[in-house]
């Protein structure tokens, strides 16, 4: 039995392991007018989740019927309603890591928000962002769920970001989904990590992972690797790579 994955305290069902590519249009948003408070009343009910992880329980509340069609916005695929399996591998990562107390840090991606909640459960500073508000929504709503009133949130897409932006502390978790991406993204680290911080990132290698190391070393960016696993219902492991990025 593993400790780190989520089993359902209301409603039925548990996040499958993320597969295929992601369509920016459909995954982020892009170009649905209806509001975000529109969107969430058409996902059903809130179920919450508790997370086990080594001893630890970290409640995630998450919707219902988040495969439902939502009128106004067929094309909109709320991606991050789903607890992902690299999600639970950088939050567990997160738990295990030493930090400082009270230093900044950015969540880029957050979804439902677990690898942020673990950072303010371990003293950080953790701001959430994501291109989706509705995302930002739970993220807040979870932080909340685990005691941590005061969190910040911010809309961000990490393609365009702010000229100010950077953070001592950058986490992401199953960014690298498609091969055009990784240019983005790795602009991204390069202005927004600040020098000498670190950004952990988990991937489960949706693309070959010399794409993503490749243009690392072309940003100049320092990086290890790890193997991590992620324990899923019914006693699946399944693996990814934990990436540690400083410049």
């Amino acid at each position: 039995m593993f400790d780190d994955f989520a089993s359902p305290q209301a409603g039925k069902g548990v996040s499958p392991g993320a597969t295929g590519s992601r369509d920016d249009d459909r995954a982020m948003g892009n170009n649905v007018l209806v509001p975000p408070e529109a969107i969430l009343s058409q996902l059903g009910p809130s179920v919450t989740d508790a997370v086990l992880m080594d001893g630890r329980t970290f409640l995630i509340s998450r919707p219902a019927q988040s495969d439902q069609r939502i009128q106004g916005a067929e094309e909109y695929i709320p991606f991050w309603a789903d607890l992902w399996p690299a999600a639970r591998m950088l939050a567990k990562a997160i738990l295990h890591e030493t930090w400082t107390p009270g230093t900044e840090a950015l969540e880029l991606g957050c979804g439902l928000g677990l690898p942020g909640i673990v950072g303010l459960s371990r003293g950080l500073n953790v701001t959430f962002s994501d291109y989706d508000a509705c995302a930002l929504h739970f993220a807040a709503r979870n932080a909340k769920l685990n005691g941590f009133n005061d969190c910040q949130t911010r809309q961000l897409d990490w393609r365009n970001p702010p000229a100010d932006l950077q953070y001592p502390i950058l986490f992401g978790s199953d960014l690298v989904y498609e091969q055009s991406k990784v240019d983005p993204l790795v602009q991204f680290l390069k202005q927004a990590l600040a020098p000498g911080g670190v950004c952990l990132l988990t991937d489960q290698e949706h693309i070959p992972p010399q794409v993503f190391q490749a243009a690392l070393d072309a940003a100049k960016l320092r990086f290890t690797t790890q193997l991590v696993r992620s324990g899923e219902p019914g006693g699946r492991r399944l693996k990814g790579t934990l990436y540690r990025i400083g410049r």
